[in-house]
């Protein structure tokens, strides 16, 4: 017996067999993407790796609440060191911890500085050997933007002192 198909069923069966088979997107925003980046960073200095705080994790989410309306990248204030990023569309919270550490470039070991006219300190925030504990957040903005903040205990970038 010989079967035919319509061309609207072999359409269907094609779309679903690519849904069926597509690898999803991960989204990196997830604890273990933060810590991971962290710690990569953090492995290449020699420093141990962070660990997650919900208490960090929860002031995060506070304050990234209180950024909500207009997503501006102003610190907090708070007892804690402090990553911010900011994006127009979405950015991962992966992606947002690599902005940090790319940073790494324009810090200079020997000296403790930055190249001029560059910043680097949120770079060694993310590497601080005194560091133990993290705890980060994402919103998405009443202006379509992203908002990405990581808290730190104990605080880094203590003048005077290297991060490693």
């Amino acid at each position: 017996m010989k079967m035919s198909y319509s061309s609207q069923t072999l359409i269907f069966v094609a779309i679903a067999l690519v849904l069926a088979f597509a690898v999803p997107l991960k989204a990196q925003d997830s604890q273990q993407d933060y810590l991971d980046e962290h710690n990569r960073a953090r492995a290449a200095v020699g420093v141990a790796p962070l660990k997650w705080n919900g208490v960090l994790a929860e002031y995060a989410r506070q304050y990234a609440l209180s950024r909500k309306g207009d997503c501006r990248l102003v610190h907090s204030g708070g007892p804690y060191g402090e990553n911010l990023a900011w994006s127009s569309g979405d950015l991962s919270g992966a992606d947002a911890v690599r902005l940090w550490v790319n940073e790494k470039s324009d810090y200079f070991y020997d000296s403790n500085s930055c190249r001029p006219g560059k910043v680097c300190g949120h770079y060694t925030q993310v590497v601080w050997k005194n560091t133990e504990w993290v705890g980060c957040a994402k919103l998405k903005c009443d202006n379509g933007g992203t908002f990405i903040i990581c808290s730190y205990h104990r605080p880094g970038n203590v003048i005077g002192s290297r991060p490693f």
